[in-house]
């Protein structure tokens, strides 16, 4: 092709760009020595950084969608995880900037969010997809999170059918704005379909110490709770112990107990991360706020499957929950956004 032919075709693709609201962003080549290459052509590396262990839930549903993404050959994915929050975060991600050199980077920036974006501005040729309660910043920081907030509501409303006690517990990590919207709706579900019941909220001040989660779930029970909502890891473990019904977080906990793990709110990334791919192999990736595609109308949010436990449920409450899921999907109702504190909680120093 001819110096003039180039030259007209990057317009072309410029000017394409521009009207589609975005600026091609240049990608850094492969660090020296790498292979980022298939029979397909360069497959792009994405690098992510979490400040939990991928055993924590949260950071681990991120992983899973890169891990599929990289098992169907449409990236090259590794990882660096439980980092924390004493400053290690800018450090590491300088580092994979500087050496790894990737197309992009993903992870968690709450409680690190002062370094995540000092660094995301010094590497603007680095797309930067990050958990955070904050806004995107151009060019190059996304944002995401876990809205799976229709699922909790839904959850709730089973929870008030299951209950004999007419009192539930729920088990959390913080009382922070991403959690209270789970709380929230939750709440709002077991109203719906029981009015006379109350939730007790316990949070336990951490986002993985199964032990903390335990204790709090032995002393709702002991106050009188008898189906509890496991955002937070062991809390599941003592409600089988206990024979009482409970509801897993953010992806399928089943396995932990068959018999009494009803459902949960699960977070899907894949969404996110295939629309991520789709702009960085199009060369034309916009800094967003990509909150819509973790809601259950994309694909991003949906209940865990029964297991068959969905007959231990009464039929009515069963009803009541499927013509609510029914209007979501629809887009028929809308599920509040509430992100303050509950009104009533115990909070684990």
């Amino acid at each position: 092709m001819s110096s003039r032919a180039t030259s007209l075709m990057l317009v072309l693709l410029l000017t394409a760009a521009i009207a589609n609201g975005c600026m091609p962003l240049e990608q850094p080549a492969p660090a020296t020595g790498e292979t980022l290459t298939s029979g397909d052509g360069h497959l792009p590396l994405f690098y992510a950084v979490y400040a939990t262990p991928i055993e924590e839930p949260w950071a681990g549903v991120i992983h899973q969608a890169l891990q599929r993404a990289a098992a169907e050959d449409k990236i090259q994915y590794e990882y660096t995880d439980d980092i924390g929050y004493s400053g290690e975060m800018e450090r590491i991600l300088r580092e994979v900037a500087e050496k790894r050199k990737p197309a992009a980077i993903f992870g968690d920036a709450y409680g690190n969010e002062e370094a995540v974006r000092r660094v995301a501005g010094d590497y603007q040729a680095v797309p930067f997809i990050f958990g955070s309660g904050l806004g995107p910043s151009g060019p190059n920081l996304s944002v995401f999170d876990d809205w799976i907030h229709e699922s909790a509501y839904l959850c709730g409303m089973l929870a008030g059918g299951l209950t004999a006690s007419n009192t539930i517990g729920v088990v959390a990590g913080f009382p922070v704005a991403e959690v209270n919207r789970l709380v929230n709706a939750f709440t709002v579900g077991v109203a719906e379909t029981n009015p006379e019941a109350k939730v007790q909220v316990t949070f336990i001040n951490s986002w993985l110490n199964p032990q903390a989660g335990g204790q709090a779930a032995r002393s709702q029970i002991a106050a009188g709770a008898d189906v509890l909502y496991a955002e937070r890891a062991g809390v599941i473990e003592v409600a089988a112990e206990q024979k009482l019904f409970v509801f897993g977080n953010l992806s399928d906990q089943n396995a932990l107990a068959p018999e009494w793990v009803v459902t949960g709110p699960v977070w899907n990334m894949t969404p996110t991360v295939e629309h991520v791919i789709d702009q960085i192999k199009s060369g034309c990736y916009t800094a967003l706020d990509l909150k819509d595609f973790s809601m259950m109308a994309r694909g991003g949010a949906s209940l865990a499957s029964f297991h068959g436990n969905d007959a231990k449920i009464p039929q009515s409450t069963l009803d009541a929950m499927y013509q609510r899921l029914d209007q979501i999907s629809q887009g028929l109702y809308h599920v509040a956004i509430n992100e303050a504190p509950p009104a009533n909680y115990t909070l684990i120093k």
